[in-house]
């Protein structure tokens, strides 16, 4: 590759060169979209320019490319898809720091709900749909709006 300069001189520019700018673009562009993804190309085009600088051709440095930013892609979408899926924010300890936490219900009135003291207020709680209302010790499952979601423990 060669690039032409103001006085009419061409100078090289070595093949490494050109996908270490690649690879900083790549990763400039995810910085601004937010799409990790392109991080994984990154390494790609990284890899290409290491199997440049060790001396590969041109069709070599493609393909390691590929391989290279495609297995990369490729296992980063496998690795998100194996984990567990994420809870919603209102179920999830590492959004709301009420989910854990124990409530203590005194009794539950006839349509489910009880009222218990908890962070200096009064709160509305409500047993998960299915279970048997019993008084006694609670730990805070959800929050849905004002009312706290409670399993007994």
């Amino acid at each position: 590759m060669w690039l032409r300069e103001h006085n009419g001189n061409t100078i090289d520019m070595a093949e490494s060169t050109i996908w270490w700018l690649l690879a900083g673009a790549a990763v400039v562009v995810e910085l601004t979209t937010g799409t990790f993804y392109l991080l994984m190309l990154a390494i790609g085009l990284a890899a290409a320019a290491l199997s440049a600088q060790f001396g590969a051709g041109t069709i070599a440095q493609l393909l390691i490319a590929a391989v290279v930013g495609g297995g990369a892609v490729v296992s980063w979408y496998f690795v998100r898809s194996q984990r567990a899926a994420t809870s919603s924010a209102s179920a999830n300890p590492n959004v709301n720091l009420d989910i854990g936490e124990t409530v203590t219900v005194e009794s539950w009135n006839p349509d489910g709900t009880a009222t218990v003291k908890y962070r200096g207020a009064n709160w509305t709680v409500m047993h998960r749909p299915g279970s048997t209302p019993a008084s006694g010790p609670h730990r805070v499952a959800e929050v849905i709006g004002s009312r706290l979601l409670v399993d007994k423990i």
